[in-house]
């Protein structure tokens, strides 16, 4: 009995125990193609960086090597130079560089691909490069020179000790042996020199693009938690302010908040439903409003929630908004108001409403533009005709709407335009043409709101 069952036995286990082994292989195979093809993705991504920005500073010298008025070849050069620098961002990201701080170097090879690009796009045979860009240029000229040469050095590194990004990996996310990597220590290295470079004059275009918005922008006094709390229970229409909790955001610095919290009892709302808005601590003027209940099947359309949306903006003081897009996201109706002045409708200022599909109710609100751009302005008058504008269009473009709006341009600046609403190739568009040339600033693809 026992030499029969071990007859079969034996060769059952024998062929599991190969199979497991197989099987094991197969897994480590695998595992081991994973991790090659990722380090091979890594080393690619490393090599065209360091390549990407020694031709930056190849493409910075040819473009101060030309005469001061070659307007056409200081477009080009810039051209190339946004490239290649959008080229070596797209690299860094690529690389396991999220727990590693490079964000110094990255952010200046944003506002050097931003430089070039709002240069370039300019009319340079009206607006030549300026004194000022013209030393901003030199300057990028040098500092990319030591940037290239350190990666040069890291890359030599790289090759000549067989370094592979898979150790840099783990090192980073296991916070093991992380100063002995030469890898590691090569890019602190590098985002330290950048750190310590001077500021360079990037022009107010680009300046105006890494503004931070703080509370010296706006007016009016400061603001106490119990004035919040008033606040946030007038908003949402509770009688008391008992349940309304507040903390401070930022406490002593230029981005100074109150973040209001309703929840339990006093709201309403069943336990573990948080309510929360949060204010300005200058002004105590409502940044953004947060309802985040469970939204039920959609029973209101289109008419209705937008309705609702008007109504619930005129109840909270935004007055003149005009609805400018709408989006839903599951059973949420989203809609974009755009502020109005004179008639012209002002796209700086917008606040985002969020309404339940279900009942109608506003369950979202983000009014931060509106906040920090909310101001009288002096609006320039058109120097050219609505007719005049219309020539611009293509000719089968079913034009359903048209209104005069201030908008933020390429360069950052704020242009007067017409705006023109319709359909053609079956989508609908809104195109903007300026105001003073007649040309298109701008064109946006977006679903029509009726």
């Amino acid at each position: 009995m026992y030499k029969r069952l071990s007859a079969i036995m034996f060769p059952l286990v024998t062929l599991l125990c190969i199979g497991s082994i197989y099987w094991g292989y197969q897994e480590h195979q695998e595992k081991n193609s994973i991790l090659i093809k990722a380090e091979n993705q890594y080393q690619r991504a490393f090599h065209d960086l360091s390549y990407h920005v020694q031709q930056v500073h190849k493409q910075l010298g040819n473009t101060l090597a030309v005469n001061a008025k070659s307007q056409a070849y200081h477009r080009k050069g810039l051209i190339n130079v946004w490239r290649l620098t959008s080229e070596a961002q797209n690299e860094v990201n690529q690389l396991p560089l999220t727990l590693l701080p490079f964000n110094t170097t990255e952010e200046f090879l944003s506002r050097i691909s931003n430089f070039a690009y709002k240069t370039a796009i300019r009319d340079l045979s009206k607006n030549p490069l300026t004194d000022d860009e013209f030393k901003t240029l030199k300057a990028l000229y040098q500092r990319s020179d030591e940037i290239s040469n350190n990666l040069l050095t890291m890359q030599e590194k790289v090759l000549s000790n067989h370094l592979r990004w898979m150790d840099v990996e783990v090192a980073l996310a296991s916070e093991k042996s992380v100063n002995d990597n030469t890898i590691i220590d090569g890019f602190k290295t590098v985002d330290k020199k950048v750190g310590e470079y001077p500021e360079l004059n990037w022009g107010p275009s680009v300046a105006s693009m890494y503004q931070k918005r703080t509370v010296k922008m706006l007016g009016g006094k400061n603001v106490t938690p119990e004035e919040i709390k008033k606040k946030a229970a007038e908003f949402l229409g509770l009688n008391s302010s008992a349940d309304v909790r507040v903390v401070e955001n930022g406490q002593g610095t230029e981005y100074a908040s109150y973040s209001a919290t309703v929840g339990g009892n006093g709201s309403g709302k069943k336990n573990g439903d948080k309510i929360e808005l949060d204010f300005t601590q200058k002004g105590g003027l409502l940044i953004w409003y947060m309802n985040p209940r469970d939204v039920g099947d959609k029973k209101i359309d289109l008419k209705g929630a937008r309705q609702k949306a008007d109504e619930f903006l005129n109840k909270h003081g935004y007055k003149g908004m005009k609805p400018a897009s709408y989006d839903e996201t599951g059973n949420d109706g989203v809609f974009t108001y755009i502020a109005t002045q004179d008639g012209v409708l002002i796209y700086p200022e917008k606040v985002t409403v969020k309404v339940a599909l279900d009942n109608g109710e506003v369950v979202g609100l983000q009014a931060s533009d509106y906040v920090y751009e909310h101001h009288a302005r002096k609006l320039p008058k058109p120097k050219i005709t609505k007719e005049a504008a219309r020539k611009a269009l293509n000719p089968d473009m079913k034009v359903r709407s048209e209104s005069l709006a201030l908008i933020l341009n390429e360069m950052s600046e704020e242009t007067l335009c017409y705006e023109f609403t319709g359909r053609i190739n079956k989508q609908g568009y809104k195109i903007y043409i300026n105001a003073d040339t007649g040309i298109e600033e701008t064109i946006e693809e977006t679903p029509e709101l009726r």
